[in-house]
This record gives structure tokens, C-alpha cells and sequence, in this order.
């Protein structure tokens, strides 16, 4: 039986937005229960591999609940946090200090759809997207929304659920989404659809080979996949050519 949450092509959107708006209160902590805090190691990671510059506009897309957009921020550029859903976005925003200190860049969150993203050609030095272009219709549409936004010379970094190049470890860490993860969720937030919807979504998704090849396909350069736990979780990173 598939997924309440998951439904493919026109239905897609609205089934995901009711997945985040059932567990929106409780995202932040259920990524550290599930991923032992390391969700926010790798996070890092990606903001470190944005190599943000002084002045660098950055472009954090389905982010969510802001963590990413925060850290690109904590690093000096003038980062704007992109999502579509509601809920998520006011838990980002009441993130943010009432006072900030005056040297202190804080994002700024739009609502708006990752597949027609609001802002012209070549608009920022940065791009990243964490456990995202996954929830998309189409993501494929994502990265090229992505990539169409980006100046000459823009780095995109994506982290997402992998698929282990491992057979053993990939049953091993498939099996893991499908009997230990729901359960977690239906604990913390009540609701265990919403956590079996990783490995619904991560099966009908190409993960870190097919974001790999839709890279080279755009003409990024250093293309790079980065496998962590095993590839259990991955980072691609491209360059836009100047």
C-alpha cells in the first residue's frame, strides 16, 4: 500500500504540503532524534561547501524550517530562505532574533514554488537545497529553476536522502526507513505515515546518481557526489561555468 502522503504528478504538490503542515512543530526535533544530531554536521558541511564571499547572495530552496539559511547567513551572505509551506516558514521566521544584533545578517523567508522560482536570471552566487528537491513533482525542474537563478560562476549544493552504492548496506538502511523510522515518528508527532513517507518518496527518487547526471546535463562544472554514512545520506555539488 503506498503512502498517504505520497501521490505523483498534479496531486504531488498538495499531498506534501499537508506532510509538512502535520509535522511542522515537531521537524526540528525529529531530525535530531533520527539522525542522532548529525543532521546538523552535514548541514555544516553544505555551507562550507558554498564557500560564501563577502556580499554573496544565497538562495536556500525548500528550507524548510531555515536551518541551512541560517548558517549560510551566520557566514556572511545575504541569504533568502524559499519554501511553500506556510507552517514550516513561521517556525523559520520565529527563529529569528526580534533584536539582532546590528552586524548580524538574519535571513529573509519568502513562501513560494521551488519548480517557478520568483527571481530573474542570474540572480545569486549561492544555491543550496537540504531534503528537498526529493519532495518535488518534478525535481528534475527544480535543479533547472535552480540552475536558471544562478550567476556564471555559482556554486549549488543538495543534500538528500542517497541510495547506498552498497547492496548489503542499502537493504540494510532500506529496511531501517521502513520498520524503525515510522515508528519514531508516530512517538514524537503522532503520526507515523508521515515518517514512512522517507522511503516511499526516496523509492521514486534517483537520489545522488540522477542529481550527479542532471548536473553534467546542465553543464555544471566539478561536479562532485559526496556519500555520508555510507551513502545512507549524500551531497552533490556543481558549479554554474562563468
Amino acid at each position: 500500500m503506498s503512502n498517504v502522503f505520497y501521490a505523483p504528478g498534479e496531486q504531488r504538490a498538495a499531498k506534501v504540503s499537508d506532510l509538512f503542515a502535520a509535522i511542522a512543530r515537531r521537524y526540528d526535533l525529529l531530525n535530531d532524534v533520527q539522525s542522532f544530531g548529525l543532521h546538523r554536521r552535514w548541514k555544516r558541511r553544505v555551507a562550507e561547501l558554498a564557500r560564501v564571499t563577502p556580499g554573496a547572495r544565497a538562495l536556500d530552496v525548500c528550507c524548510g524550517t531555515g536551518d541551512l539559511a541560517f548558517a549560510l547567513a551566520r557566514l556572511g551572505a545575504e541569504t533568502t530562505g524559499l519554501d511553500f509551506s506556510g507552517p514550516m516558514l513561521a517556525i523559520a521566521a520565529a527563529k529569528s532574533p526580534a533584536d539582532p544584533p546590528a552586524a548580524s545578517r538574519q535571513p529573509q523567508f519568502v513562501e513560494g514554488d521551488a519548480q517557478q522560482l520568483p527571481f530573474p536570471e542570474n540572480s545569486f552566487d549561492i544555491l543550496t537545497v537540504g531534503y528537498g528537491l526529493r519532495n518535488l513533482a518534478s525535481w528534475e525542474r527544480g535543479l533547472e529553476e535552480m540552475h536558471r537563478v544562478a550567476r556564471p560562476g555559482a556554486r549549488l549544493v543538495v543534500l538528500d536522502f542517497g541510495k547506498p552504492p552498497n547492496a548489503l548496506w542499502r537493504k540494510i538502511y532500506f529496511t531501517h526507513l521502513k520498520l524503525s523510522v515510522p515508528p519514531v515518528g508516530w512517538l514524537f508527532c503522532g503520526n507515523a505515515q508521515a515518517y514512512a513517507y522517507i522511503l516511499e518518496s526516496l523509492n521514486h527518487f534517483p537520489a545522488q546518481i540522477g542529481i550527479a547526471e542532471k548536473m553534467r546535463a546542465l553543464n555544471l562544472t566539478n561536479v562532485r557526489v559526496l556519500n555520508l554514512l555510507g551513502g545512507a545520506m549524500a551531497i552533490n555539488y556543481g558549479e554554474k561555468p562563468r
